[in-house]
């Protein structure tokens, strides 16, 4: 997240992972636990999209994405790279280890309710190392291995079961098509 500390006026409610705070008037969430917030978009070598579904509590739904985490949201991870994070977060999340991490792109996730920043990166020469799933229970991941030719009949039959699909999917999609040589 690019923030200085103590960006805010006044803290209205502060919780384990977010602070509810107020400046110039204006509310919005900060984070306390991490430093920033990493998309891992990968494809294998036989151009099969890596995607991952959960249930989401603030939505109360199931969700398809890509993989995704927090930058140094742990004791043991402070100090920790976005590239870092991206590696041990898609091994976590989908048991695939990327031999390569470049950035894609950097910028808000929800300019107006959130100071995150996140970045969203390309890995490739994906090698399977382990199952997948997140690393406890409360993750429950289902990873999905989805031929990029047959990406938007996927998502669309998805959404028909009443999955939800963010917005930050199709932008990683997007940049997969035009930007990664």
């Amino acid at each position: 997240m690019i923030r200085k500390k103590g960006c805010h006026d006044r803290t209205i409610m502060a919780g384990k992972y977010l602070r509810l705070v107020v400046k110039d008037g204006w509310e919005y969430v900060e984070r306390v636990n991490c430093t920033g917030v990493v998309i891992i978009v990968g494809k294998t070598d036989d151009d099969k999209v890596i995607l991952v579904e959960q249930f989401r509590h603030p939505v109360q739904r199931l969700t398809i994405g890509f993989p995704a985490g927090l930058v140094g949201d742990s004791r043991g991870l402070k100090g920790e790279s976005v590239l870092s994070a991206a590696r041990r977060e898609m091994i976590e999340e989908t048991g695939y280890c990327p031999a390569k991490i470049r950035t894609f792109f950097v910028g808000p996730v929800s300019a107006g309710m959130c100071c995150d920043m996140v970045t969203i990166v390309h890995a490739t020469g994906l090698k399977k190392v382990g199952s997948g799933g997140g690393v406890d229970d409360q993750e429950n991941i289902k990873i999905h291995e989805v031929p990029l030719k047959r990406i938007n009949t996927w998502l669309t039959a998805q959404v028909k079961k009443g999955r939800l699909v963010g917005p930050n999917l199709f932008a990683g999609l997007y940049f997969l098509e035009h930007w990664a040589q």
